[in-house]
């Protein structure tokens, strides 16, 4: 199952957030958001780093007020991943963080106001040297933009985008990406269509307000994987009323399903039926529980009957096929050995971090021998 995703990326321009390339060539992108009080400095930082720790490559922090900015400051020292602030309406909280250490600004055509104060946020981004995120959304749409097509539409979203577009250009300003985010999926869709096709900066992805866990993920994985089919998208946010967590892990699932990113473990799995040979669903529930931390790219199937077992197994890392008295294990597309439903869970999680632990030396192996040529 080892095969390179045949989806032709749109080319955009490459712009920097902190460390992470976004655009060009370089992988999409999985950001969050936090939802602690940004002046909570502690909960702030905790909830960065179990992110963080959950993969995501990019972190915004909303900064409301001047004293959100102050803390800003101190979260930029206690943490590593790179932070972008999410500003509105008072342009000098963005001034302010651009001296603090911020890797990214986002703005919003909408609200930040005049264009003397978009130009002031432009010159702080241009002295320090940060991109700035154009983030247009369709429940802050201009006023202008509102009497002008009645209610939110995709054209209203690029208008609105080109507008600050416009501005930015004015200035000389090309290191930008832009989001066009709606809560409903075919106008994110349509916008995101028509922008991709009229500039060349990097298009970070998203369906606004998508929803709670379950019925979230399934809007962002429609409308985002629309997108990304199309090749068209450089980071992404899955937009959740859940854990940050579960936004980062969806993120990713999403970009593994169209190997666009390899992060984690690849189950393969089947849904169950009166064949099965032993407990799938349940084996299923404890092993993702169990490897949560499993960075390395691993694909193993878990299938409870020798019907599809024996095909997905061979593809796999490692598979499992429910057999009778015993289920048999491939390690590399071969027969391994035989496993009995006691301690099943147990012998599975030794044997895939084992597999895991082997992959990833022979993957440091390989970049230590390619840096030393």
């Amino acid at each position: 199952m080892k095969h390179e995703s045949p989806i032709k990326r749109r080319q955009s321009r490459q712009i920097h957030v902190g460390n992470v390339p976004v655009g060009g060539d370089a992988p999409i992108s999985v950001q969050t958001m936090t939802n602690t009080e940004t002046c909570d400095v502690d909960a702030t930082v905790g909830q960065i780093e179990a992110v963080q720790q959950a993969g995501a490559d990019i972190v915004r922090v909303s900064v409301p007020s001047m004293e959100a900015a102050e803390a800003f400051r101190e979260i930029r020292k206690r943490v590593t991943v790179p932070l972008v602030a999410d500003i509105h309406y008072d342009h000098k909280i963005a001034l302010k963080v651009a001296d603090y250490g911020v890797d990214c600004l986002r703005i919003n055509p909408g609200n930040i106001g005049r264009d003397d104060r978009v130009k002031a946020v432009i010159d702080a981004a241009k002295h320090n040297g940060i991109p700035i995120r154009v983030g247009v959304n369709a429940g802050s749409l201009e006023k202008s933009l509102q009497r002008k097509y009645g209610e939110p539409t995709p054209a209203a979203l690029v208008e609105s985008a080109m507008r600050h577009i416009d501005l930015l250009d004015r200035h000389n300003f090309p290191d930008f990406k832009v989001s066009m985010k709606a809560s409903e999926v075919f106008m994110a869709v349509d916008a995101y269509r028509q922008i991709a096709s009229q500039i060349e900066q990097p298009l970070h992805l998203g369906i606004t307000e998508a929803g709670g866990f379950r019925s979230g993920t399934v809007k962002s994985s429609i409308g985002l994987g629309i997108l990304l089919m199309e090749g068209i998208g450089d980071t992404l946010r899955v937009s959740l009323a859940a854990d940050p967590v579960q936004e980062v892990k969806v993120g990713f699932d999403m970009l593994k399903s169209l190997r666009l990113r390899s992060r984690g473990i690849n189950f393969i799995a089947c849904p169950s039926c009166s064949r099965q040979n032993f407990d799938v669903i349940g084996t299923m529930n404890e092993l993702e529980s169990r490897l949560d931390d499993v960075n390395t790219s691993l694909d193993v199937a878990v299938i409870g009957c020798l019907v599809n077992g024996p095909g997905e197994a061979k593809e796999a890392d490692l598979g499992l096929t429910g057999g009778s008295p015993k289920h048999l294990m491939y390690v590399g597309g071969d027969k391994d050995r035989k496993l009995d439903n006691d301690r099943l869970v147990d012998n599975l999680e030794e044997m895939i971090r084992e597999e895991a632990e082997k992959k990833e030396k022979a993957e440091q192996s390989i970049i230590a021998r390619t840096s030393s040529d």
